[in-house]
């Protein structure tokens, strides 16, 4: 069975879901602000300011966070 695009309308409460959208928003940033000055650690806060309104991090934002954190380590973002 073929695969949404990313940039989907779907939105799932859960962290596959989650991570999709978190990625999308880290590069987005990446690309309109590549001089943002900001580190890691602040631009982690300011994606998951960006997207808190995914279900998964209204529902579980402590695991969110975390898998925001694992994906800027997994993607070396």
């Amino acid at each position: 069975m073929p695969q949404p695009p990313s940039t989907s309308s779907q939105i799932f409460n859960n962290a596959d879901s989650f991570a999709q959208v978190f990625d999308e928003a880290w590069q987005a940033h990446s690309r309109h602000d590549p001089s943002h000055r900001l580190s890691v650690a602040e631009k982690l806060e300011a994606i998951l300011s960006s997207v808190a309104d995914h279900p998964f991090a209204q529902s579980d934002p402590a695991t969110a966070r975390q898998v925001g954190a694992f994906r800027i380590r997994l993607l070396d973002l």
